[in-house]
């Protein structure tokens, strides 16, 4: 048998893995062509990309020439895994700022496990065939030439231009829709995404450096534009005033739970109950990225929109921010967080000592076992209970931050005793596991409430509650949509972005408000309902649910958007009442205005540009800022 010498080594490695990543485009990550050039990028691009990379071997030595080959095809088809079980969740793409809070998605946790699948294994098949024919079948003695060297590095390179040139030609502000990372992957690659995203968080990392004053005053008169509608006060304006803050995050909770049946049973009884006895506002969004949780959290507290990539708790917990715990505390109120996991998971000791917070109540003050706690920490019954103490001790007024974590992907409840629903949790699938959870965590909540009327509390607190981000991802659509019995659409799932969001003011009756609305509108909804008017400036993106003339739109971070008629998705416009697509004049008008919200509020973030504002008398330096 003719053995091979290294440049057939080389092309048979090439056509392996460029076949491997188009199958993993199509089988996993469900990329699409719409066009011709479209399909002719999706199938081209990793080509130019495989080559060079795999190409950098012939700069090393004869003698471990195929050895690197083989390290490179290995890390690459480990970058695919990495972005196959990433994908499989969050239906997105691994970034550079998702790998320094790696800890933050689970590590190799029941997490992690949930989401391998039996033809894993397959992704390897073909790196233990190379590593038996570099053995067996290759000539050491036949190396690559110069000219063959050179061949390759050029041919490659000009692919890799040609797909940079062609997705550019396809879509003009390709480069400039940095959140749309699926289609930057169907256009430009996998491994060319990677390095794209490399050079633009670096360029992220020295923003701030050439900063200037007069970009806050840029963003300052965008906003000042944008609310004038909405700055007079509403009729709600004040119906809290003095009251204590608490602020529940319900852990992945979306909306379509409320007012559901399993098996006969309700999924959330006690904040259907709840829903009926304060304002509820069925119209209302996560707008959560790739931070989840702390996203949420970063909307509420400052009202600006998350990064599209990353955490802002990990990425910029440094910066100058004017966040609710300092407006609060301008009304003499205690700023404190209750949380049952680590301090350090999303960087939460630091960002909250950033954003003013007085106390962090973590992991390491309460009692945690293996029999009270399942995935991030404690259970949410045994949080409430071991956290009332703490809340009776602090002075009122106090703005109180509830963190539950019992409803956390891969929704596990292991104890008889926590299980409310009729739900076989050792055969149930994700989605009955998830609802047992909810129920839980509904429960948990229902014992809370009595607990604050018993420590007489209750009635002096307006409680807020929220759903921070979805629970079920689309890739558990099928699964889902046996229990709704119906096949879920495009705008279906945008449905499914709903989370709860509930006002609770003892003694108020309760009322269903329609407003459309998202996480960033929560600091100015709690604000108006409270009668606080911040004594500084801010700069907020949201507005107040309660206010009668906002205008009606709620922006995503990958840049779609809903609003009372239309919603743009996937780069398509839809009529929300009927689910059908519609021409995208439709949606234009509001584009220009969905990518100033986030431009402008990204600028702040990267370019710290609240800094600035101190030298005006505006914003007072943030605690952990250093002189």
């Amino acid at each position: 048998m003719k053995k091979w010498n290294e440049f057939v080594f080389y092309i048979i490695a090439v056509a392996f893995l460029t076949i491997k990543t188009i199958l993993v485009y199509f089988c996993e990550f469900d990329l699409r062509g719409k066009s011709m050039m479209e399909m002719l990028l999706l199938f081209l691009n990793p080509i130019g990309s495989v080559a060079l990379f795999l190409g950098i071997s012939f700069f090393f030595s004869k003698k471990i020439r195929i050895v690197c080959m083989l390290i490179v095809y290995t890390v690459l088809t480990g970058i695919l895994f990495g972005n196959i079980l990433y994908y499989r969740f969050y239906i997105d793409y691994v970034t550079v700022p998702v790998l320094f809070q790696f800890q933050n998605v689970g590590g190799l946790s029941q997490s992690t496990v949930e989401l391998l699948r039996w033809t894993d294994p397959l992704l390897v098949v073909d790196i233990i065939f190379l590593i038996f024919a570099a053995i067996k079948l290759v000539d050491k003695s036949k190396f690559v030439s110069k000219k063959q060297h050179r061949a390759s590095l050029a041919i490659s390179i000009m692919l890799i231009l040609a797909v940079l040139v062609g997705g550019e030609v396809e879509d003009p502000n390709l480069f400039k829709k940095t959140y749309d990372r699926e289609l930057l992957v169907k256009t430009i690659g996998t491994f060319n995404y990677h390095v794209y995203d490399i050079l633009f968080n670096s360029k992220m990392l020295v923003q701030s450096a050439f900063a200037e004053s007069n970009d806050i005053h840029k963003v300052e008169s965008y906003l000042k534009k944008e609310n004038a509608p909405s700055l007079s006060k509403s009729s709600y304006h004040g119906q809290a005033q003095g009251k204590n803050l608490i602020l529940i995050s319900l852990e992945s909770t979306q909306q379509f739970v409320l007012n559901r049946k399993i098996n006969g049973e309700e999924i959330t009884p006690f904040l259907n109950k709840l829903i009926k006895e304060s304002y509820y506002f069925p119209n209302f969004y996560h707008q959560t990225a790739q931070g989840k949780t702390s996203d949420a959290e970063f909307m509420i507290d400052n009202g600006l929109y998350p990064l599209s990539g990353g955490s802002v708790f990990v990425r910029r917990p440094h910066n100058d921010y004017y966040a609710l715990p300092a407006i609060l505390k301008e009304q003499g109120y205690i700023s404190t967080v209750f949380h049952s996991n680590d301090e350090s998971f999303w960087n939460r000791g630091n960002m909250y000592q950033t954003l003013g917070y007085d106390r962090f109540f973590s992991k390491k003050d309460y009692q945690v076992t293996e029999e009270n706690s399942v995935n991030y920490g404690l259970k949410d019954i045994p949080f409430f209970k071991q956290s009332i103490p703490y809340l009776k001790k602090l002075p009122q007024p106090f703005y109180a931050k509830f963190l539950t974590l019992t409803n956390h992907f891969p929704f596990l409840l292991h104890n008889e005793d926590d299980r409310f629903l009729n739900i076989d949790e050792n055969n149930a699938d994700l989605v009955h596991r998830y609802f047992a959870t909810v129920r839980y965590e509904d429960e948990a909540i229902k014992q809370f409430f009595d607990l604050l009327k018993k420590e007489g509390i209750y009635n002096n607190s307006v409680i807020v509650l929220y759903g921070d981000h979805y629970g079920i991802s689309r890739s558990y659509d099928k699964e889902l949509e046996e229990v709704l019995g119906k096949k879920i659409s495009l705008t279906d799932q945008l449905d499914l972005q709903k989370v709860p969001f509930i006002i609770h003011i003892p003694g108020v009756k309760g009322k269903q408000i329609n407003t459309l609305g998202g996480e960033i509108d929560i600091r100015q909804t709690i604000l108006d309902i409270m009668g606080i008017v911040p004594k500084k400036e801010e700069v907020d993106f949201g507005r107040s649910l309660f206010s009668s003339d906002r205008k009606n739109l709620v922006v995503f971070r990958d840049g779609s958007f809903v609003t009372n008629k239309f919603a743009y998705l996937d780069d398509g416009c839809y009529d929300k009442s009927v689910g059908n697509k519609v021409k995208r004049n439709l949606c234009t008008p509001y584009l220009d205005k969905v990518q100033n919200e986030l431009m402008y509020s990204d600028n702040v973030i990267f370019g710290d540009l609240l800094r600035f504002l101190e030298s005006d008398g505006i914003i007072i330096k943030n605690p952990s800022s250093k002189e």
